[in-house]
């Protein structure tokens, strides 16, 4: 195992093997060491932390890490008039969360409401329309390879179904 001098990320660096996290950029880093991860997790795992019904009415928006001043807070919008509902749960989203994580990573929600009629979250399109539009469907029919063409047509109809 040699040494050897890099200048653009650390002062030396190991050649051979080494553990993951010596491999990681240091911008990877700080975001991991600020805890981003956990606000991933919330993404990915909010449907189970809240409940099906909160899942329709809010999201969460950012995740503020724990400091010498501040308490570790996430903060949650939620669709106007449904604010009630998520108060009455906050003892049980963040207890929810810091089980998910095995120790306490959220202290403290916070709520924002947003105006529904500008973003619908549970808005479904039952309309038998194609879901690609018609500039879309005339530079889908000027493609002259019919394999792409059709590859094209049957991907929007995949996103039609979603």
């Amino acid at each position: 195992m040699s040494y050897k001098n890099n200048i653009k990320q650390r002062n030396k660096t190991i050649q051979g093997l080494r553990s993951f996290k010596d491999t990681l950029p240091t911008s990877v880093k700080k975001i991991i060491k600020k805890k981003g991860h956990i606000y991933s997790e919330a993404l990915n795992n909010w449907k189970y932390i809240v409940g099906e019904e909160l899942f329709k009415v809010c999201y969460p928006k950012s995740f503020k890490n724990s400091n010498k001043f501040h308490i570790s807070t996430l903060i949650v919008m939620v669709k106007r008039g449904k604010e009630v509902e998520l108060e009455y749960s906050k003892k049980q989203i963040i207890d929810k969360m810091n089980s998910y994580f095995g120790y306490t990573v959220v202290e403290k929600l916070k709520l924002v409401s947003f105006d529904s009629s500008l973003i619908d979250l549970d808005k479904k399109d039952n309309s038998n329309n194609h879901v690609t539009n018609v500039k879309y469907i005339d530079k889908i029919s000027d493609i002259k390879n019919n394999k792409i063409k059709k590859s094209l047509i049957e991907l929007s109809k995949l996103f039609k179904q979603k």
